[in-house]
């Protein structure tokens, strides 16, 4: 059973600034690209931020600009930095790992933690 483990969340003012991390096994995180996902109250989980192994970012309409995912190789640890928080970013954030090639596919989830953007 491949672990992420998550790190970071909590309350934060509007306007705030917050960063989530996760780690994840080397072997994993050298050859998954990495993501992070979040799910608000009676929303369908969506896509926040990509990541590539190669670094290449990609980022959901709404977080672009105030988000920024990063990857630590060192570490083998994901970062998202969020700023400018906003009440509608309040969502449970999840970490992803995520492979495919041809021949095979895989992925796995960090059991996510609450972000609560409130005055």
């Amino acid at each position: 059973q491949v672990q992420l483990v998550e790190a970071g969340g909590g309350l934060v003012q509007p306007g705030g600034s917050l960063t989530r991390s996760c780690a994840a096994p080397e072997y994993v995180f050298s050859r998954y690209n990495m993501a992070w996902y979040r799910q608000a109250p009676g929303k369908q989980r969506e896509l926040a931020a990509t990541i590539t192994t190669d670094g290449n970012t990609n980022y959901e309409d709404s977080v672009q600009r105030r988000f920024t995912i990063s990857r630590d190789n060192a570490k083998n640890t994901v970062y998202l930095q969020m700023s400018s928080l906003k009440f509608e970013d309040t969502a449970v954030y999840y970490c992803n790992a995520r492979l495919v090639t041809v021949k095979y596919s895989d992925e796995h989830w960090g059991l996510g933690t609450q972000v609560t953007v409130s005055s």
